[in-house]
């Protein structure tokens, strides 16, 4: 038989919350054994959720990686991964888009302080000097 895991297994090994797993089984892309009130997780349940939190690392919304998740067909020959493999890359330039535009967002923030930072310096020195 192969290993199992409680939800305290997976809760100390990837350190997140056992509320963090069960609201991933909520959403349904978990979907533990019960024996009575306890949930038993699979090595594949173990793999999807290291799965979601990479996406989650990586930026990703929790319906991108659903839809990611779902597109992977193990066991079978590596061009019927494609389609996965295509959707990961677009949304991976997705992200780096965004990022981008972010970082762009930020330097001119940036700047904007310097130019703010640097008139009200010279306005208090002016008054000081005065």
């Amino acid at each position: 038989m192969s290993r199992t895991y409680s939800i305290r297994d997976l809760a100390d090994e990837f350190d997140i919350t056992t509320r963090t797993i069960r609201f991933y089984e909520a959403e349904g892309m978990l979907n533990p054994q019960r024996e009575g009130q306890t949930r038993i997780y699979t090595p594949q349940d173990r793999v999807t959720l290291k799965l979601i939190l990479r996406g989650k690392r990586l930026g990703l919304s929790l319906a991108e990686s659903r839809e990611l998740i779902g597109m992977y067909r193990p066991g079978l020959e590596p061009e019927a991964n494609r389609p996965q493999l295509e959707k990961l890359l677009a949304v991976i330039e997705q992200r780096r888009s965004h990022l981008r535009q972010q970082l762009h967002d930020i330097e001119r923030m940036m700047q904007d302080l310097d130019d703010a930072e640097l008139k009200a310096s010279e306005a208090l020195a002016a008054l000081t000097g005065a």
